[in-house]
Protein backbone atom coordinates (compact mmCIF):
# COMPACT_ATOMS: atom_id res chain seq x y z
CA UNK A 1 0.00 0.00 0.00
CA UNK A 2 1.87 3.47 -1.33
CA UNK A 3 2.47 5.46 1.57
CA UNK A 4 3.08 9.26 1.48
CA UNK A 5 4.47 11.91 3.80
CA UNK A 6 4.21 15.47 4.03
CA UNK A 7 6.20 18.16 6.29
CA UNK A 8 4.70 21.88 7.58
CA UNK A 9 4.79 24.27 10.31
CA UNK A 10 1.03 24.00 11.03
CA UNK A 11 -1.39 21.24 10.25
CA UNK A 12 -5.01 21.47 10.49
CA UNK A 13 -6.92 18.71 10.67
CA UNK A 14 -10.70 19.56 9.25
CA UNK A 15 -11.58 22.35 6.76
CA UNK A 16 -14.79 23.75 7.82
CA UNK A 17 -15.16 26.98 8.89
CA UNK A 18 -12.32 26.85 12.23
CA UNK A 19 -10.38 25.26 10.14
CA UNK A 20 -10.16 27.67 6.99
CA UNK A 21 -9.72 30.61 9.57
CA UNK A 22 -6.60 29.10 11.63
CA UNK A 23 -4.83 28.33 8.31
CA UNK A 24 -5.54 30.91 6.70
CA UNK A 25 -4.57 33.42 10.13
CA UNK A 26 -1.19 30.82 10.04
CA UNK A 27 -0.67 31.50 6.45
CA UNK A 28 -1.25 35.50 6.55
CA UNK A 29 1.87 35.26 9.25
CA UNK A 30 3.87 33.26 6.87
CA UNK A 31 3.50 30.04 8.23
CA UNK A 32 3.17 26.52 6.12
CA UNK A 33 0.05 24.78 6.39
CA UNK A 34 -1.20 21.45 5.43
CA UNK A 35 -5.13 21.02 5.50
CA UNK A 36 -6.49 17.42 5.76
CA UNK A 37 -9.77 16.15 5.44
CA UNK A 38 -11.34 12.85 5.25
CA UNK A 39 -13.98 14.45 2.17
CA UNK A 40 -13.85 15.05 -1.39
CA UNK A 41 -12.63 18.92 -1.69
CA UNK A 42 -16.26 19.47 -2.78
CA UNK A 43 -16.82 19.68 0.83
CA UNK A 44 -14.35 22.67 1.37
CA UNK A 45 -15.94 25.03 4.24
CA UNK A 46 -17.30 21.68 5.48
CA UNK A 47 -20.84 22.29 7.37
CA UNK A 48 -21.11 25.95 7.85
CA UNK A 49 -21.63 25.81 4.09
CA UNK A 50 -24.73 24.39 4.51
CA UNK A 51 -25.51 26.94 7.72
CA UNK A 52 -27.92 29.97 7.86
CA UNK A 53 -24.94 32.17 7.90
CA UNK A 54 -26.78 33.43 11.65
CA UNK A 55 -24.69 35.24 13.94
CA UNK A 56 -24.75 36.78 17.52
CA UNK A 57 -23.67 41.10 17.61
CA UNK A 58 -23.98 42.83 20.57
CA UNK A 59 -24.88 46.60 20.39
CA UNK A 60 -24.86 46.60 15.83
CA UNK A 61 -25.32 49.44 13.80
CA UNK A 62 -28.29 46.61 12.67
CA UNK A 63 -29.46 46.44 16.14
CA UNK A 64 -29.57 50.19 16.55
CA UNK A 65 -31.37 51.06 13.63
CA UNK A 66 -33.94 48.74 14.55
CA UNK A 67 -34.33 50.53 17.89
CA UNK A 68 -33.01 47.90 19.40
CA UNK A 69 -30.93 48.92 22.75
CA UNK A 70 -28.18 46.31 23.33
CA UNK A 71 -25.07 46.41 25.45
CA UNK A 72 -22.27 43.86 26.61
CA UNK A 73 -23.94 43.73 30.42
CA UNK A 74 -27.06 42.64 29.23
CA UNK A 75 -25.50 39.87 26.65
CA UNK A 76 -23.33 38.95 29.38
CA UNK A 77 -26.49 38.60 32.29
CA UNK A 78 -28.41 36.93 28.79
CA UNK A 79 -25.06 34.34 28.22
CA UNK A 80 -24.38 33.31 31.90
CA UNK A 81 -28.57 32.76 32.56
CA UNK A 82 -28.27 30.76 29.51
CA UNK A 83 -25.35 28.88 30.09
CA UNK A 84 -25.95 27.65 33.47
CA UNK A 85 -22.51 26.92 33.94
CA UNK A 86 -22.44 24.48 37.37
CA UNK A 87 -19.83 22.10 36.69
CA UNK A 88 -15.65 22.24 38.08
CA UNK A 89 -15.11 21.78 34.23
CA UNK A 90 -16.76 25.19 33.27
CA UNK A 91 -13.22 26.96 34.63
CA UNK A 92 -12.03 27.68 30.81
CA UNK A 93 -15.68 27.65 29.10
CA UNK A 94 -16.88 30.62 31.13
CA UNK A 95 -13.55 32.42 30.07
CA UNK A 96 -14.55 31.71 26.71
CA UNK A 97 -17.77 33.07 27.04
CA UNK A 98 -16.32 36.47 28.24
CA UNK A 99 -13.99 36.66 25.63
CA UNK A 100 -16.12 35.57 23.05
CA UNK A 101 -19.42 38.12 24.29
CA UNK A 102 -16.51 41.00 24.11
CA UNK A 103 -15.67 40.46 21.07
CA UNK A 104 -19.24 39.76 19.56
CA UNK A 105 -19.48 42.96 21.23
CA UNK A 106 -16.32 44.45 20.20
CA UNK A 107 -14.43 43.92 16.42
CA UNK A 108 -16.40 41.13 15.07
CA UNK A 109 -18.53 42.92 13.18
CA UNK A 110 -15.67 45.35 11.90
CA UNK A 111 -13.40 42.68 11.02
CA UNK A 112 -15.28 40.78 9.35
CA UNK A 113 -17.00 43.56 7.38
CA UNK A 114 -13.35 44.11 6.09
CA UNK A 115 -13.23 40.56 5.00
CA UNK A 116 -16.54 42.15 2.53
CA UNK A 117 -18.46 40.28 4.59
CA UNK A 118 -22.17 42.01 4.99
CA UNK A 119 -25.33 41.34 6.90
CA UNK A 120 -29.36 41.68 6.28
CA UNK A 121 -30.44 44.99 7.87
CA UNK A 122 -33.79 42.98 9.65
CA UNK A 123 -32.14 41.85 13.26
CA UNK A 124 -33.84 38.42 14.43
CA UNK A 125 -35.13 37.55 18.04
CA UNK A 126 -34.05 33.60 18.10
CA UNK A 127 -34.01 31.61 21.89
CA UNK A 128 -36.81 34.09 23.14
CA UNK A 129 -36.66 32.33 26.44
CA UNK A 130 -40.15 33.67 28.08
CA UNK A 131 -38.97 32.99 31.90
CA UNK A 132 -37.90 36.14 34.14
CA UNK A 133 -34.87 38.50 33.18
CA UNK A 134 -32.43 36.17 34.76
CA UNK A 135 -33.92 32.99 33.13
CA UNK A 136 -32.25 31.63 29.98
CA UNK A 137 -32.95 33.24 26.34
CA UNK A 138 -32.09 36.76 24.61
CA UNK A 139 -33.31 39.76 25.92
CA UNK A 140 -33.44 41.50 22.57
CA UNK A 141 -32.71 40.40 18.97
CA UNK A 142 -29.39 39.64 18.20
CA UNK A 143 -29.68 37.21 15.21
CA UNK A 144 -27.95 38.63 11.96
CA UNK A 145 -27.77 36.79 9.04
CA UNK A 146 -25.22 37.06 6.77
CA UNK A 147 -25.90 37.87 2.95
CA UNK A 148 -24.96 35.01 1.63
CA UNK A 149 -25.62 32.55 4.46
CA UNK A 150 -23.02 30.25 4.88
CA UNK A 151 -21.13 30.07 1.59
CA UNK A 152 -20.93 33.98 2.31
CA UNK A 153 -19.39 33.49 5.70
CA UNK A 154 -17.00 30.84 4.38
CA UNK A 155 -16.06 32.73 0.90
CA UNK A 156 -13.45 34.93 2.57
CA UNK A 157 -11.65 32.33 4.29
CA UNK A 158 -11.14 29.80 1.91
CA UNK A 159 -10.42 32.78 -0.73
CA UNK A 160 -7.38 33.35 1.77
CA UNK A 161 -6.50 29.87 1.94
CA UNK A 162 -6.66 29.24 -1.99
CA UNK A 163 -4.77 31.95 -1.96
CA UNK A 164 -1.92 30.82 0.19
CA UNK A 165 -2.06 27.40 -1.78
CA UNK A 166 -1.26 29.66 -4.80
CA UNK A 167 1.45 31.40 -3.13
CA UNK A 168 2.77 27.98 -1.55
CA UNK A 169 2.52 27.77 2.10
CA UNK A 170 -1.06 26.06 1.59
CA UNK A 171 -1.24 22.53 0.67
CA UNK A 172 -4.75 21.39 0.73
CA UNK A 173 -5.16 17.05 0.97
CA UNK A 174 -8.56 15.74 0.61
CA UNK A 175 -9.65 12.00 1.63
CA UNK A 176 -7.24 12.17 4.58
CA UNK A 177 -8.20 11.16 7.13
CA UNK A 178 -6.47 11.07 10.59
CA UNK A 179 -6.09 7.94 12.69
CA UNK A 180 -3.73 8.66 14.78
CA UNK A 181 -1.66 11.91 16.16
CA UNK A 182 2.10 11.20 16.52
CA UNK A 183 3.93 12.17 19.29
CA UNK A 184 7.90 11.95 20.92
CA UNK A 185 8.49 12.81 24.43
CA UNK A 186 5.03 13.69 25.34
CA UNK A 187 4.59 16.72 22.33
CA UNK A 188 2.64 16.04 19.57
CA UNK A 189 4.37 16.39 16.42
CA UNK A 190 1.34 15.73 13.78
CA UNK A 191 -0.41 12.98 12.31
CA UNK A 192 -1.01 9.88 10.49
CA UNK A 193 -3.75 7.96 8.14
CA UNK A 194 -5.37 6.72 5.58
CA UNK A 195 -5.94 7.96 2.49
CA UNK A 196 -9.30 7.35 1.07
CA UNK A 197 -10.09 6.44 -2.52
CA UNK A 198 -10.71 9.61 -4.83
CA UNK A 199 -14.63 10.41 -5.21
CA UNK A 200 -16.49 13.45 -7.12
CA UNK A 201 -19.09 13.28 -4.65
CA UNK A 202 -20.93 16.68 -4.41
CA UNK A 203 -20.76 18.39 -1.37
CA UNK A 204 -22.57 16.75 1.45
CA UNK A 205 -23.11 13.22 -0.20
CA UNK A 206 -21.93 10.07 1.58
CA UNK A 207 -18.55 9.27 0.40
CA UNK A 208 -17.03 5.32 0.98
CA UNK A 209 -14.15 4.33 3.46
CA UNK A 210 -12.36 2.25 0.67
CA UNK A 211 -8.60 2.83 1.56
CA UNK A 212 -6.04 2.92 -0.99
CA UNK A 213 -2.94 4.62 1.00
CA UNK A 214 -0.92 5.43 4.00
CA UNK A 215 0.08 9.62 4.93
CA UNK A 216 1.73 10.84 7.80
CA UNK A 217 1.97 15.01 8.37
CA UNK A 218 5.10 16.52 10.75
CA UNK A 219 4.29 19.89 12.22
CA UNK A 220 5.54 22.10 14.52
CA UNK A 221 1.90 22.79 15.81
CA UNK A 222 -1.44 20.15 15.07
CA UNK A 223 -4.61 22.19 14.96
CA UNK A 224 -7.90 19.99 15.24
CA UNK A 225 -10.71 21.33 13.41
CA UNK A 226 -13.08 18.43 13.09
CA UNK A 227 -16.25 19.30 14.22
CA UNK A 228 -18.51 17.55 16.37
CA UNK A 229 -21.03 14.14 16.44
CA UNK A 230 -24.39 15.25 15.59
CA UNK A 231 -23.95 12.92 12.40
CA UNK A 232 -23.01 9.83 14.15
CA UNK A 233 -26.34 8.81 16.36
CA UNK A 234 -24.71 5.83 17.92
CA UNK A 235 -22.50 8.55 19.75
CA UNK A 236 -25.33 10.97 20.00
CA UNK A 237 -26.68 8.48 21.84
CA UNK A 238 -23.71 7.47 24.11
CA UNK A 239 -23.51 10.85 25.02
CA UNK A 240 -27.31 11.80 25.67
CA UNK A 241 -27.80 13.75 28.84
CA UNK A 242 -29.25 11.96 31.71
CA UNK A 243 -31.39 15.15 32.50
CA UNK A 244 -33.13 14.12 29.13
CA UNK A 245 -34.06 11.07 29.77
CA UNK A 246 -34.10 8.17 27.26
CA UNK A 247 -32.57 9.41 23.87
CA UNK A 248 -35.07 9.22 20.65
CA UNK A 249 -35.59 5.72 19.34
CA UNK A 250 -35.98 7.69 15.94
CA UNK A 251 -34.33 10.91 14.59
CA UNK A 252 -33.31 12.69 11.64
CA UNK A 253 -30.11 13.84 11.02
CA UNK A 254 -29.22 18.38 10.20
CA UNK A 255 -25.64 17.34 9.16
CA UNK A 256 -23.35 15.60 6.80
CA UNK A 257 -22.51 12.27 6.93
CA UNK A 258 -18.90 12.78 8.02
CA UNK A 259 -19.56 14.85 11.22
CA UNK A 260 -19.00 11.86 12.57
CA UNK A 261 -16.82 12.34 15.74
CA UNK A 262 -14.08 10.29 14.53
CA UNK A 263 -11.41 12.57 15.94
CA UNK A 264 -12.15 12.36 19.61
CA UNK A 265 -10.52 8.68 20.02
CA UNK A 266 -6.88 9.87 18.59
CA UNK A 267 -6.93 13.59 20.72
CA UNK A 268 -7.75 11.90 23.86
CA UNK A 269 -5.18 8.87 23.14
CA UNK A 270 -2.67 11.97 22.31
CA UNK A 271 -3.55 13.28 26.01
CA UNK A 272 -6.66 15.90 25.15
CA UNK A 273 -9.22 15.83 27.55
CA UNK A 274 -12.72 15.61 26.31
CA UNK A 275 -14.72 17.48 28.67
CA UNK A 276 -19.02 18.22 28.79
CA UNK A 277 -19.51 15.32 26.20
CA UNK A 278 -23.53 15.15 27.63
CA UNK A 279 -24.25 19.25 26.60
CA UNK A 280 -25.32 18.96 23.03
CA UNK A 281 -27.90 21.03 21.16
CA UNK A 282 -30.42 19.47 19.05
CA UNK A 283 -33.82 20.79 17.46
CA UNK A 284 -37.09 19.77 17.99
CA UNK A 285 -39.05 21.32 15.09
CA UNK A 286 -36.97 19.04 12.52
CA UNK A 287 -38.85 17.75 9.23
CA UNK A 288 -37.42 15.23 6.88
CA UNK A 289 -35.84 16.85 4.02
CA UNK A 290 -38.76 15.62 0.69
CA UNK A 291 -34.91 16.21 -1.13
CA UNK A 292 -32.42 14.51 0.28
CA UNK A 293 -28.64 15.75 0.06
CA UNK A 294 -27.50 13.00 2.35
CA UNK A 295 -28.40 9.46 5.12
CA UNK A 296 -31.48 10.84 7.41
CA UNK A 297 -31.13 14.36 6.45
CA UNK A 298 -33.50 16.53 8.06
CA UNK A 299 -34.15 20.22 7.96
CA UNK A 300 -34.90 22.86 11.12
CA UNK A 301 -38.07 24.79 10.61
CA UNK A 302 -36.55 28.24 11.71
CA UNK A 303 -40.54 29.05 13.58
CA UNK A 304 -41.87 32.19 14.16
CA UNK A 305 -44.33 32.14 17.47
CA UNK A 306 -47.69 31.55 16.32
CA UNK A 307 -48.52 27.91 15.47
CA UNK A 308 -49.78 25.47 18.40
CA UNK A 309 -47.30 23.39 19.32
CA UNK A 310 -48.70 19.69 20.76
CA UNK A 311 -47.69 16.47 21.91
CA UNK A 312 -47.80 13.50 20.16
CA UNK A 313 -51.19 12.67 22.15
CA UNK A 314 -52.38 16.06 20.92
CA UNK A 315 -52.08 18.03 24.03
CA UNK A 316 -50.59 21.58 24.33
CA UNK A 317 -46.96 22.33 25.50
CA UNK A 318 -46.54 24.17 28.71
CA UNK A 319 -45.86 27.91 28.73
CA UNK A 320 -43.42 29.24 28.02
CA UNK A 321 -42.66 26.39 25.31
CA UNK A 322 -43.90 27.97 22.48
CA UNK A 323 -42.07 27.98 18.50
CA UNK A 324 -38.39 29.23 19.13
CA UNK A 325 -38.66 30.13 22.50
CA UNK A 326 -36.18 27.72 25.00
CA UNK A 327 -35.07 24.63 22.66
CA UNK A 328 -33.57 22.89 25.26
CA UNK A 329 -36.71 23.06 27.62
CA UNK A 330 -38.75 21.80 24.88
CA UNK A 331 -36.59 18.91 23.93
CA UNK A 332 -36.74 18.18 27.73
CA UNK A 333 -40.42 18.31 27.91
CA UNK A 334 -41.04 16.27 24.77
CA UNK A 335 -38.41 13.64 26.24
CA UNK A 336 -40.74 13.08 29.19
CA UNK A 337 -43.62 12.47 26.89
CA UNK A 338 -42.09 8.92 25.83
CA UNK A 339 -42.90 10.06 22.14
CA UNK A 340 -39.97 10.71 19.89
CA UNK A 341 -42.63 13.19 17.66
CA UNK A 342 -44.72 16.50 18.02
CA UNK A 343 -46.74 18.43 15.86
CA UNK A 344 -47.61 22.25 15.04
CA UNK A 345 -50.75 23.05 14.09
CA UNK A 346 -51.19 26.21 11.65
CA UNK A 347 -52.72 28.31 8.98
CA UNK A 348 -51.58 28.56 5.17
CA UNK A 349 -51.39 32.71 6.42
CA UNK A 350 -49.13 31.65 9.51
CA UNK A 351 -46.59 29.20 6.93
CA UNK A 352 -46.16 32.19 4.58
CA UNK A 353 -45.29 34.62 7.17
CA UNK A 354 -43.32 32.85 10.55
CA UNK A 355 -41.92 29.49 7.99
CA UNK A 356 -38.03 29.93 7.37
CA UNK A 357 -36.17 26.58 6.85
CA UNK A 358 -32.59 26.13 8.50
CA UNK A 359 -29.67 26.02 6.39
CA UNK A 360 -28.39 27.85 3.05
CA UNK A 361 -29.95 25.76 0.58
CA UNK A 362 -33.00 26.46 1.79
CA UNK A 363 -32.55 30.23 1.13
CA UNK A 364 -31.78 31.17 -2.40
CA UNK A 365 -33.00 34.54 -1.99
CA UNK A 366 -30.42 35.19 0.93
CA UNK A 367 -27.22 32.63 -0.52
CA UNK A 368 -27.75 34.25 -3.91
CA UNK A 369 -28.06 37.84 -2.69
CA UNK A 370 -31.02 38.38 -4.85
CA UNK A 371 -32.96 41.15 -3.73
CA UNK A 372 -35.51 40.76 -6.15
CA UNK A 373 -36.31 37.32 -5.23
CA UNK A 374 -35.77 38.46 -1.28
CA UNK A 375 -38.61 41.02 -1.62
CA UNK A 376 -41.13 38.56 -3.31
CA UNK A 377 -40.09 35.86 -0.77
CA UNK A 378 -40.34 37.61 2.46
CA UNK A 379 -42.59 40.76 1.78
CA UNK A 380 -45.03 39.26 -0.80
CA UNK A 381 -48.17 36.44 -0.82
CA UNK A 382 -47.55 33.20 -0.57
CA UNK A 383 -45.37 30.99 0.89
CA UNK A 384 -41.36 30.81 -0.09
CA UNK A 385 -40.28 28.60 -3.13
CA UNK A 386 -38.65 26.02 -0.62
CA UNK A 387 -41.45 26.26 1.88
CA UNK A 388 -44.07 25.82 -0.56
CA UNK A 389 -41.88 22.50 -1.75
CA UNK A 390 -42.79 21.23 1.60
CA UNK A 391 -45.74 21.70 2.05
CA UNK A 392 -46.28 20.36 -1.60
CA UNK A 393 -43.95 17.15 -1.26
CA UNK A 394 -42.84 16.76 2.18
CA UNK A 395 -43.78 13.78 4.23
CA UNK A 396 -44.05 15.38 7.13
CA UNK A 397 -46.94 17.76 6.42
CA UNK A 398 -50.42 17.87 6.38
CA UNK A 399 -52.52 20.72 4.32
CA UNK A 400 -56.50 19.94 4.72
CA UNK A 401 -59.41 22.60 4.75
CA UNK A 402 -61.34 21.56 7.86
CA UNK A 403 -59.97 20.67 11.69
CA UNK A 404 -61.41 17.44 10.99
CA UNK A 405 -60.08 16.58 7.68
CA UNK A 406 -56.60 17.88 9.52
CA UNK A 407 -56.55 15.18 12.56
CA UNK A 408 -57.56 12.46 10.27
CA UNK A 409 -54.71 13.53 7.99
CA UNK A 410 -51.96 13.73 11.30
CA UNK A 411 -53.31 10.62 12.31
CA UNK A 412 -52.91 8.60 9.14
CA UNK A 413 -49.15 9.25 9.29
CA UNK A 414 -46.74 7.26 11.04
CA UNK A 415 -47.24 7.94 15.03
CA UNK A 416 -50.35 9.60 14.47
CA UNK A 417 -52.27 6.93 15.97
CA UNK A 418 -51.03 8.14 20.22
CA UNK A 419 -53.39 11.74 18.55
CA UNK A 420 -56.21 11.86 20.81
CA UNK A 421 -58.91 13.79 18.37
CA UNK A 422 -61.09 15.37 20.88
CA UNK A 423 -58.08 16.77 22.33
CA UNK A 424 -56.35 18.42 19.45
CA UNK A 425 -60.15 20.11 18.75
CA UNK A 426 -60.32 21.14 22.33
CA UNK A 427 -56.95 23.19 22.34
CA UNK A 428 -57.19 24.85 18.98
CA UNK A 429 -61.00 25.49 19.80
CA UNK A 430 -60.16 27.58 22.92
CA UNK A 431 -57.14 29.17 21.28
CA UNK A 432 -59.19 30.50 18.65
CA UNK A 433 -61.83 31.73 21.37
CA UNK A 434 -59.25 34.29 22.73
CA UNK A 435 -59.01 35.42 19.51
CA UNK A 436 -62.34 37.21 20.11
CA UNK A 437 -61.39 39.94 22.61
CA UNK A 438 -58.35 42.21 22.64
CA UNK A 439 -56.96 40.67 26.13
CA UNK A 440 -56.75 37.27 26.84
CA UNK A 441 -55.22 34.80 29.73
CA UNK A 442 -53.48 32.99 26.67
CA UNK A 443 -49.48 33.78 27.13
CA UNK A 444 -48.88 32.89 23.68
CA UNK A 445 -51.56 35.34 21.94
CA UNK A 446 -50.30 37.53 24.25
CA UNK A 447 -46.86 36.91 23.51
CA UNK A 448 -47.56 37.24 19.30
CA UNK A 449 -49.59 41.06 20.42
CA UNK A 450 -46.63 42.05 22.02
CA UNK A 451 -43.94 40.39 19.37
CA UNK A 452 -45.28 42.76 16.62
CA UNK A 453 -44.19 45.93 18.41
CA UNK A 454 -41.06 44.98 17.42
CA UNK A 455 -40.93 46.42 13.28
CA UNK A 456 -38.92 43.54 12.69
CA UNK A 457 -41.31 40.83 14.05
CA UNK A 458 -43.91 42.54 12.03
CA UNK A 459 -42.33 42.89 8.95
CA UNK A 460 -40.78 39.10 8.41
CA UNK A 461 -41.50 37.23 11.23
CA UNK A 462 -45.17 37.14 13.01
CA UNK A 463 -48.24 37.02 11.23
CA UNK A 464 -51.14 39.60 12.72
CA UNK A 465 -53.00 36.96 15.25
CA UNK A 466 -55.49 35.32 13.82
CA UNK A 467 -58.10 32.25 14.38
CA UNK A 468 -56.24 29.18 13.29
CA UNK A 469 -59.87 28.44 11.61
CA UNK A 470 -60.76 31.49 9.78
CA UNK A 471 -61.18 30.83 6.24
CA UNK A 472 -59.68 33.38 5.26
CA UNK A 473 -56.53 32.52 6.69
CA UNK A 474 -56.13 29.74 4.12
CA UNK A 475 -55.92 25.76 4.07
CA UNK A 476 -55.27 24.37 7.94
CA UNK A 477 -51.41 22.71 8.61
CA UNK A 478 -50.39 20.38 10.50
CA UNK A 479 -46.18 18.96 10.82
CA UNK A 480 -45.07 16.40 12.66
CA UNK A 481 -41.58 17.47 13.97
CA UNK A 482 -38.66 15.20 14.88
CA UNK A 483 -35.84 15.66 17.04
CA UNK A 484 -32.97 16.63 14.54
CA UNK A 485 -29.36 16.19 15.72
CA UNK A 486 -27.60 19.22 15.10
CA UNK A 487 -24.46 20.32 17.79
CA UNK A 488 -21.60 19.17 20.19
CA UNK A 489 -21.51 21.61 23.24
CA UNK A 490 -19.09 20.03 24.42
CA UNK A 491 -15.47 18.76 23.19
CA UNK A 492 -11.39 18.99 24.05
CA UNK A 493 -10.85 21.45 26.72
CA UNK A 494 -8.42 24.08 25.64
CA UNK A 495 -7.16 27.78 27.35
CA UNK A 496 -7.78 30.66 25.73
CA UNK A 497 -5.12 30.45 23.07
CA UNK A 498 -6.92 27.24 22.05
CA UNK A 499 -3.98 25.48 23.29
CA UNK A 500 -5.29 21.19 24.02
CA UNK A 501 -4.91 20.64 27.99
CA UNK A 502 -4.73 17.49 29.36
CA UNK A 503 -5.93 15.61 32.49
CA UNK A 504 -3.43 17.67 34.39
CA UNK A 505 -4.95 20.72 33.21
CA UNK A 506 -1.69 21.91 31.39
CA UNK A 507 -1.25 22.45 27.79
CA UNK A 508 -0.74 19.27 25.32
CA UNK A 509 2.72 20.44 23.94
CA UNK A 510 2.35 20.83 20.02
CA UNK A 511 -1.53 20.51 20.08
CA UNK A 512 -4.55 22.91 19.63
CA UNK A 513 -8.38 22.82 18.97
CA UNK A 514 -10.91 24.96 17.79
CA UNK A 515 -14.14 25.00 16.08
CA UNK A 516 -17.06 22.53 17.53
CA UNK A 517 -13.90 19.65 18.38
CA UNK A 518 -13.28 22.13 21.07
CA UNK A 519 -16.93 22.60 22.21
CA UNK A 520 -16.39 25.95 20.14
CA UNK A 521 -13.87 26.75 22.67
CA UNK A 522 -12.81 25.76 25.99
CA UNK A 523 -14.95 22.84 25.95
CA UNK A 524 -17.86 23.99 26.09
CA UNK A 525 -18.53 28.03 25.90
CA UNK A 526 -22.27 27.80 25.48
CA UNK A 527 -22.99 25.51 28.86
CA UNK A 528 -25.94 23.84 28.52
CA UNK A 529 -27.66 26.03 25.73
CA UNK A 530 -26.66 28.41 23.26
CA UNK A 531 -28.19 31.85 22.35
CA UNK A 532 -28.19 31.00 18.40
CA UNK A 533 -26.07 32.96 16.17
CA UNK A 534 -23.28 31.72 18.17
CA UNK A 535 -22.35 28.16 16.23
CA UNK A 536 -20.94 30.00 13.51
CA UNK A 537 -19.51 32.75 15.18
CA UNK A 538 -17.45 30.71 17.79
CA UNK A 539 -15.76 28.66 14.78
CA UNK A 540 -14.80 32.15 13.54
CA UNK A 541 -13.62 33.32 16.74
CA UNK A 542 -11.98 30.10 18.11
CA UNK A 543 -10.51 29.54 14.91
CA UNK A 544 -8.91 32.94 14.69
CA UNK A 545 -7.24 32.78 18.64
CA UNK A 546 -5.70 29.36 17.74
CA UNK A 547 -4.34 30.20 14.14
CA UNK A 548 -3.05 33.36 15.73
CA UNK A 549 -1.77 31.62 19.23
CA UNK A 550 0.02 28.84 16.82
CA UNK A 551 1.95 31.52 14.21
CA UNK A 552 3.10 33.53 17.36
CA UNK A 553 4.23 30.59 19.27
CA UNK A 554 6.01 29.03 15.63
Amino acid sequence: MPSATHAADVLVIGWGLSGLVAASEAAAAGKTVVIVDQEPRSNLGGQAWWSFGGLFFVDSPEQRRMGIKDSYDLARQDWFATAGFDRDDDHWPKAWAEAYLAFAAGEKRSWLRQKGVGFFPVVGWAERGGYTALGPGNSVPRFHITWGTGPGIVAPFRAAVEEGERAGLVTILPRHRVTALMTVDGTVTGASGEVLAPSGAARGVATSREVVGEFSVTAGATIITSGGIGGNHDLVRRNWPASLGAPPATMITGVPAYVDGSMQEPAAAAGARLINGDRMWHYVEGIQNWDPVWPSHGIRILPGPSSIWLDATGERLPVPLFPGFDTLGTLAHLRATGHDHSWFVLSQRIAEKEFTLSGSEQNPDLTGKDVSLLMKSRLGKGASGPVQAFLDQGADFVVRDTLDELIEGMRALPGGEHLDADRVRREVEARDREMDNDFTKDAQIAMLRSARSYLGDKLIRVAAPHRIQDRDAGPLIAVKLHVLTRKSLGGIETDLSGRALGADGQPVPGLYAAGEAAGFGGGGVHGYRALEGTFVGGCLFSGRSAGRAVAAAL
